[in-house]
């Protein structure tokens, strides 16, 4: 009884804003608020406010909500580790086997890479000789920006 009191309260304050808002003419927002105003109201008219009130003393739905709750910690548990591991076992025996084949990282079609696999490695020439000269074409295009603010 309380409950559904409450809801009518509740319900009559929001039509009172959403009138107000249409008020100020803004009529999408009044609709919306009005949608939600009507949503109590509606619940109670089904019978699912009683049904709450009826489960929220109840120990055995309490019970039942409390495995609800494992339930789902232990799915959004499995579904990270999955996700961390690479996907389900069948897709990760797929990928073994494709490894064992001689699939490997590298598609066989791919192109020879850029780099040369061997030789020894390039040694760099120290101090100021190595410093290739710079030109002027090399700033020309840093002048025209300079310019071009003033500077």
């Amino acid at each position: 009884m309380i409950a559904e009191t409450v809801c009518s309260a509740v319900s009559a304050a929001g039509l009172g804003i959403a009138a107000v808002t249409a008020y100020r003419r803004r009529f999408l927002s009044a609709a919306r608020i009005a949608a939600y105003a009507l949503v109590p109201v509606a619940l109670v008219m089904t019978g699912v406010v009683g049904w709450l009130a009826d489960t929220a003393f109840s120990p055995t739905a309490w019970a039942g909500f409390g495995l609800l709750g494992c339930a789902w910690v232990l799915f959004a548990t499995t579904r990270a580790v999955e996700r961390r591991r690479g996907g389900t076992r069948k897709e990760r025996r797929a990928a073994a086997r494709g490894a064992e084949q001689g699939g490997g990282p590298v598609a066989p079609a791919a192109s020879a890479p850029s780099l040369p696999r061997s030789g020894p490695p390039a040694t760099r020439p120290s101090g100021r000789a190595a410093a290739a000269p710079r030109s002027d074409e090399d700033f020309s295009d840093i002048e025209a920006i300079l310019k071009k603010h003033g500077i």
